[in-house]
């Protein structure tokens, strides 16, 4: 999908301000192309769905994992 990195910095320079329908709009994009690209992101885990006044998708954030060291 060409739409899909475009749509996925879009939506992080959004911060949750705009509707994810809308913002595919704004794109563009119609609604079920907008669908599908948000199907893709979230397969991919590069966003996730929380429930949300204005928008219902974010970006997932980095973890950073804890190394186990052995202190012997």
């Amino acid at each position: 999908m060409e739409y899909k990195d475009q749509y996925f910095r879009a939506l992080k320079a959004s911060n949750g301000r705009i509707n994810a329908l809308e913002l595919g709009e704004q794109m563009g994009l119609n609604e079920d192309e907008t669908r599908a690209v948000l199907a893709q992101l979230l397969s991919e885990h590069k966003i996730e769905y929380v429930e949300n006044s204005i928008c219902n998708y974010v970006p997932k954030r980095l973890q950073k994992r804890k190394s186990k060291k052995s202190w012997e």
